[in-house]
């Protein structure tokens, strides 16, 4: 397994690299079901220290975990909670689930691209039709089932989850709703 410790603007000592690796070592150890590789970067926003983690497994699912606190340790700590809970939960959906994926989840490329926000009222109308492109960059687009999707955008922490679907190989999307519940947008072709 590999390990990726950094900070953003501060120096991260051995100690403080030591008490990751074994902490979260064995929150792999218990959940992980074969971790490829773990990122962890701290930085510090204002008087409080921030950690952020992501852990790649084999399946091909990612596990992200983000924590503050004004004690780098605590930081950690509270990320490293995090962390392990989403795992077991993950862990649980499989057994709940009886279904053992014996392929990695096969990945696609794509480009994603930020726009930059404009400052106009609702009144006005932009001075053009067509947005800033500030960054582009390579993504890659997993091939799931839904189920997986859903379980792979909670883990993740993120609003929605563009993905393939395995069952028609078509472009779907799954979101978090206003109301708590999940969306799943699915515009394959029926005749």
């Amino acid at each position: 397994m590999r390990y990726q410790i950094t900070g953003r603007h501060l120096d991260i000592g051995e100690a403080l690299q030591q008490y990751v690796k074994e902490e979260l070592s064995s929150v792999l150890e218990k959940y992980g079901q074969r971790p490829t590789d773990a990122e962890v970067i701290f930085s510090k926003n204002a008087h409080e220290f921030v950690c952020e983690a992501s852990v790649h497994l084999s399946t091909g699912m990612t596990a992200a975990a983000k924590a503050s606190a004004t004690e780098i340790y605590s930081a950690f700590d509270k990320c490293r909670d995090k962390m392990e809970k989403q795992l077991r939960r993950y862990k649980r959906r499989l057994k709940d689930h009886q279904r053992e994926r014996s392929q990695p989840v096969e990945l696609s490329q794509a480009s994603s691209y930020i726009l930059a926000a404009t400052e106009t009222s609702e009144e006005s109308e932009p001075e053009s039709l067509t947005p800033m492109i500030i960054a582009e960059m390579e993504t890659k687009i997993a091939s799931l089932s839904v189920g997986e999707a859903v379980m792979q955008m909670e883990l993740a922490g993120a609003p929605l989850l563009v993905f393939r679907n395995e069952g028609h190989k078509g472009v779907n999307v799954v979101y978090r709703r206003d109301d708590g519940n999940i969306g799943w947008i699915d515009p394959s072709i029926t005749a």
